[in-house]
């Protein structure tokens, strides 16, 4: 008796095995890190942003995170610039008193 297998039953063997996907590290691949909202939709939009370094290589995640970056520096600038309530005028038309004079004068 001899071990051989007919070539026909080695091919259909072969193909009867599905292949493994080869695993390749340097392939995209999604962190699925938790982003908690903010409640200011802003910066929701800009941190959702960071989902799109899923589907990148990394060499495309600097372009991402820069524009992330500036998008909240906006933001965080637009706070600044929204008007509140208007600041009391120093007393007789002068500079505000500094906080050593009503204690000197306790």
């Amino acid at each position: 008796m001899t071990d051989s297998v007919p070539e026909g039953r080695v091919a259909e063997a072969a193909e009867a095995v599905p292949a493994e996907p080869e695993y390749d590290p340097a392939a995209p691949a999604p962190l699925n890190v938790p982003r908690t909202p903010t409640g200011n939709a802003e910066v929701d939009d800009r941190l959702d942003r960071l989902g799109d370094t899923d589907h990148l290589a990394t060499d495309g995640h600097l372009e991402v995170y820069e524009d992330v970056h500036r998008g909240l520096r906006d933001a965080l600038t637009a706070l600044d610039v929204r008007p509140g309530p208007p600041t009391p005028a120093p007393p007789y038309g002068g500079a505000a008193p500094s906080s050593s004079y009503h204690q000197s004068r306790s």
